[in-house]
């Protein structure tokens, strides 16, 4: 029998049994032997083969340039707007901000707060005195005047009045 290139011995072997099985239970004229042998060859040869997908490159609901705006951030995914876009992200699509800008190749500065919103936040944490020393917040500098004042001692056995 003659060897021919590229082909696996095995695979042929292999091949062959199972056409056999199926001629067995199954009426086949001869014409079709041919193509149903090269057909079950190329199934077994394809198997060890990792198949090659091409994933198309996904396409955002809007445009990268026009999903923020200042009062609200447009999600890439389904086109809502929304003012914070972190957790509709993570509750929606299981993705964190660093996922969702690596899917969309966003840049790392990409807001996940709408402008607006997030000037809104900070106004009011400036407000209530957030990331400021204490002294500053209370609007006094050095020690405070209740530090400098010691209590006045109590007598033995003298109760204290709770008000």
């Amino acid at each position: 029998m003659e060897k021919i290139s590229g082909v696996d011995e095995s695979l042929v072997a292999i091949a062959a049994n199972i056409v056999a099985a199926h001629i067995g239970n199954n009426k086949t004229e001869a014409q079709q032997l041919p193509g149903i042998i090269k057909s079950v060859y190329d199934a077994l040869n394809g198997l060890g083969q990792a198949a090659v997908i091409k994933e198309e490159a996904p396409k955002p609901a809007v445009s990268v340039r026009s999903s923020v705006k200042p009062d609200y951030i447009i999600c890439l995914e389904d086109g809502k707007k929304l003012k914070i876009l972190k957790r509709h992200l993570m509750t929606s699509y299981g993705l964190t901000p660093d996922e969702y800008r690596e899917k969309w190749n966003l840049p790392a500065d990409y807001p996940m707060v709408a402008p607006n919103y997030a000037a809104f936040r900070k106004a009011l944490a400036h407000q209530s005195g957030l990331g400021q020393k204490t002294a500053r917040r209370n609007g006094k500098s050095g020690k405070t005047a209740t530090s400098t004042v010691k209590p006045a001692r109590r007598k033995a056995g003298e109760r204290v009045a709770v008000a």
